[in-house]
């Protein structure tokens, strides 16, 4: 995991958002989704440097069309979200829980 993945699971793993369980490196095809909650459908993507130019972009592009053809909703997030703005990124992604419980 890279270091943003590494701190977001701290606050994700252990149903500690909303009581929801997550999965990390969880397999959907061809891809591997950095997180994804079985419950919601909900895959969670995190972006570094590596996703900063014109083909990386097009790749995850095409990657969440087809995870979002297959019904699941992909949030994505830039690796320094996590860092520096992580109540907004946990507020985001519980956006997306079908109800908060």
């Amino acid at each position: 995991m890279t270091p943003a993945e590494a701190f977001l699971w701290t606050h994700l793993k252990s149903r500690k958002l909303a009581g929801r369980r997550f999965n990390r490196q969880f397999s959907i095809e061809n891809y591997i989704a950095d997180f994804y909650c079985h419950q919601e459908r909900l895959v969670i993507e995190l972006d570094g440097q590596v996703h900063m130019n014109p083909t990386a972009q097009e790749k995850d592009r095409l990657r969440t069309a087809r995870l979002k053809e297959l019904g699941y909703t992909v949030v994505r997030f830039e690796n320094y979200m996590v860092f520096e703005h992580l109540y907004f990124v946990l507020e985001e992604i519980e956006e997306h829980f079908s109800s908060i419980e």
